[in-house]
């Protein structure tokens, strides 16, 4: 059987469920990058911020979104449904983006990325088990890399739709902003009536506390390594606005800052079912340790661009890297955690990442205003190859999945 006939296989027995969540995802991910692909160039030019208060506003963002997860996780494994707090975190994500467009100061730019990331914590770790509980080990990775894939189509078409409305409303950033409130409502509304609570997840045990020490204690050590490590990966991963402003320093025009993570987003999206089918067949560990020096090749070359063509390769890498890395990481998770805790284990796996994104913003702002550019992609690249030593020395599961 050629690989193309087994790719279609594989697709096909992908199911129903996992691509409605996927252009659930799609949908809202173009609303949000309608906005975050413009929003750090408005808080600097339009609001005055300095590199690191938008490093600040994004680690406090993104943090706060990968820490509400490991509460939503364990209260979905609680009362055994993921659904219901699916919908309200993508409602409260769409309730959020009018605040974008009345924005005066930092302040208010805040409170709107606060409310929309406890959105997106509320939602994730619920919508990784739902995945986990729809799809069977063989074709788990194939599963979350699809997800990924529709999910970074909108990553990639939020930031081209945003350039062409800078454009008709002559750089009004305000206009572009409202106009993200629409694929935002259609989110929510596709999840409503387009997606069932898995009979898998209706099967599990409800009711059991799972914050509570003995229970926790059934997550074995190899998930605590990929836990570890995932942190150290997010501490080399800091926030994609400072791939926007190294654009800027090259020259980008403001009007076309979105562009940059178009690139990242469709080499993102080109690679990640690929390597999530990939990481079915072969060792994921080697994967994620590849798109770690991938990672690092990214950081050196932002560090010595000097145009942007060499930006460009870049935020490429950077893509490329996301690609080999996210779909694989939830697959390792999902795989090495029982059933009844699924939600959990993404939620812990995301505290542990979200206060290592907090620390990496704000570490990136600092050095960005305190010693250039340059030196802050340096410290990435340090960073990466760290979190690389900790994957080569870890102990936990090399297989696809040590639970079903």
């Amino acid at each position: 059987m050629s690989a193309l006939s087994t790719a279609a296989e594989t697709t096909a027995r992908v199911p129903r469920g996992v691509w409605v969540l996927g252009c659930v995802s799609l949908l809202m991910d173009l609303s949000s990058e309608l906005i975050h692909s413009l929003l750090p160039i408005f808080m600097v030019t339009s609001l005055g911020a300095s590199a690191l208060v938008v490093g600040v506003v994004e680690g406090i963002a993104e943090a706060t979104a990968l820490i509400v997860r490991v509460f939503s996780g364990a209260w979905s494994d609680y009362l055994g449904k993921r659904k219901g707090l699916a919908v309200a975190g993508y409602g409260l994500g769409a309730l959020s983006k009018p605040l974008f467009a009345l924005a005066s100061t930092v302040g208010w730019v805040l409170t709107a990325r606060f409310i929309d990331r406890i959105g997106k914590g509320i939602r994730g770790s619920p919508r990784d088990a739902l995945i986990a509980d729809m799809t069977a080990p063989e074709i788990r990775g194939a599963a979350y890399g699809l997800r990924q894939s529709l999910d970074t189509i909108g990553a990639f078409l939020g930031p081209l739709l945003a350039v062409g409305l800078m454009l008709v409303f002559a750089g009004d950033f305000r206009s572009v902003f409202w106009v993200a409130v629409v694929p935002g409502v259609l989110s929510v509304t596709l999840l409503v009536i387009g997606v069932r609570e898995s009979e898998r997840a209706a099967g599990t045990r409800p009711g059991v506390n799972a914050l509570r020490l003995h229970v926790i204690k059934e997550l074995h050590s190899g998930y605590w390594w990929i836990v570890l490590a995932g942190g150290v990966f997010t501490l080399a991963r800091f926030s994609e606005a400072f791939l926007l402003l190294r654009a800027q320093q090259q020259g980008l025009p403001d009007t076309y800052a979105p562009f940059v993570l178009v690139l990242m987003n469709v080499v993102f999206a080109l690679t990640a079912y690929p390597m999530g089918r990939l990481a079915d067949r072969v060792n994921p560990s080697a994967l994620l340790g590849a798109g770690l020096a991938v990672l690092a090749a990214a950081d050196m070359v932002l560090a010595r661009a000097d145009a942007l063509s060499a930006t460009a390769v870049g935020v490429a890498l950077w893509g490329l890297h996301m690609g080999m890395t996210q779909g694989v990481l939830a697959a390792m998770v999902a795989g090495n955690s029982p059933p009844h805790l699924r939600g959990t284990a993404f939620g812990f796996f995301n505290l542990v990442s979200g206060v290592a994104m907090l620390i990496a913003s704000v570490l990136a702002g600092f050095l960005w205003d305190s010693y250039g550019a340059p030196v802050t992609f340096y410290a990435g690249a340090m960073l990466a190859m760290a979190a690389f030593l900790l994957f080569a020395m870890g102990r936990f599961n090399r297989g696809r999945t040590a639970f079903s």
